[in-house]
């Protein structure tokens, strides 16, 4: 047999892919490329690895049992590269974090000092909703996601960062009942938390549903409605009284945001890095940054 390193790692993507044009968008390669790494890896068997199926493929069981060991062997690489950044004290590679919209109030101030420390890694932060977040974990695209939500019989592992704080929020206090109530799209966890907080309160109120959590701030600001709102990302519209908390008995709705990932993840030298840094340091970074926000109860 002669397969190469890249050969297993491109047979692996297309396993977990079920595309040739999907896994090469993810390695960043041209599909002719990749059509050829999966070429020269299937020349070394005698049986088929995959069958060609429409505009996808299909992974013959032959092809299962050898991903399986591709990826215990690719797992094993990325043990070997980590033992020797740790030896040289150089961590290179990427970091991969998709985060639910608020939390991008949160996680660059977990990131900062971690990449200035590292300046060979390569950030990539992607912002989604909780649903689109969660989804693209489940596909093995990032390494972590920052969610304050986790599903029920999840498969993940989790680190808790800072408590999520929701507060009922509008311009005024003044005559909030009758102001249109703004919504988060269908798959945010604050339009959860939301229509919890209002399920039991009978209300001909008007809704209005906006796609993003900044959208719906600048809504509030601007007097359009009341909604509820994560308090991390209205620190600046609180101290200048732009927007105001209106006290409501059973808010704030408290969760926590915390970094998770796939429990049967093997997580690179770079993740595993962060995730030490994170728990060394995440006591410190709160006291640094968020003295402000502990104070609201």
């Amino acid at each position: 047999m002669n397969y190469t390193l890249s050969q297993l790692a491109v047979f692996d993507k297309v396993v977990e892919a079920k595309s040739i044009t999907t896994a090469a968008n993810n390695l960043h390669m041209t599909q002719p490329a990749v059509s050829i790494q999966l070429r020269n890896f299937q020349k070394n068997f005698n049986t088929p690895l995959y069958e060609s199926r429409g505009r996808g493929i299909r992974i013959t069981d032959f092809g299962q049992n050898i991903a399986r060991v591709c990826k215990k062997i690719l797992d094993e690489t990325n043990e070997l590269n980590r033992l020797s950044f740790a030896y040289d004290k150089i961590l290179k590679g990427k970091l991969k974090i998709a985060s639910a919209s608020t939390g991008k109030y949160l996680i660059p101030y977990f990131l900062s000092d971690f990449l200035a420390h590292h300046s060979n890694i390569e950030l990539h932060l992607e912002v989604s909703n909780k649903s689109a977040v969660l989804e693209a974990l489940e596909k093995n695209e990032f390494d972590f996601a920052v969610i304050s939500v986790i599903p029920e019989n999840s498969s993940l592992n989790e680190e808790l960062l800072i408590e999520n704080k929701l507060f009922l929020t509008g311009k005024s206090p003044i005559n909030f009942e009758q102001k249109p109530q703004i919504f988060r799209e269908k798959g945010s966890a604050t339009r959860s938390a939301m229509e919890q907080f209002f399920k039991n309160r009978e209300s001909q109120n008007k809704k209005i549903i906006l796609q993003s959590n900044e959208a719906v701030k600048q809504a509030v600001l601007s007097d359009l409605g009341i909604s509820i709102l994560p308090l991390i990302g209205i620190k600046n519209e609180l101290i200048s009284g732009q927007i105001n908390i209106i006290p409501q008995k059973g808010l704030p709705y408290i969760t926590n945001w915390r970094l998770v990932w796939l429990r049967n993840k093997i997580l690179s030298p770079v993740a595993k890095e962060f995730l030490e840094f994170i728990r060394k340091n995440k006591a410190q970074i709160i006291k640094d940054n968020f003295s402000w926000y502990m104070n609201y109860n």
